[in-house]
């Protein structure tokens, strides 16, 4: 993570946040974003609920991070034990794994996301413009 995000691997300096987004009563992907602890350090990010009307992307901005490039790293697989237990899969479903990396005006990633979700409940729909 250190590297993706451009921070010292040898300290303590990325904030992780975890998350599981619901479908009624199905558990349907379990998120994980780290922050570099810079931006994150005296914000609500250290908050379960982020006081900010425009959420975590909305502290970024405030903080002079503003999104001007993502990638994302997209595969299938079959779920880890520990996965399987937090979205209750039923044998034989696999994943999406999804990394997002954003990246600001000055080309720096500044907060990266892990998407855990289930392949029998999620779909991925990309509508992007091209400059």
């Amino acid at each position: 993570m250190a590297d993706r995000l451009g921070v010292s691997a040898k300290a303590k300096s990325v904030l992780q946040r975890e998350n599981v987004f619901w479908a009624d009563d199905d558990p349907v992907q379990r998120v994980t974003t780290y922050i570099p602890w810079t931006i994150a350090k005296g914000t609500g990010l250290l908050k379960d609920e982020v006081p900010h009307q425009y959420g975590i992307h909305g502290v970024f901005e405030d903080k002079g991070h503003t999104m001007k490039h993502i990638r994302e790293e997209i595969s299938a697989r079959m779920p880890r034990a520990e996965e399987t237990q937090h979205l209750r899969l039923p044998p034989g479903v696999p994943v999406i794994d999804v990394w997002h990396t954003s990246v600001d005006q000055d080309g720096q990633p500044y907060e990266v996301t892990r998407f855990v979700m289930r392949a029998d409940m999620t779909g991925l729909l990309y509508d992007v413009p091209v400059e």
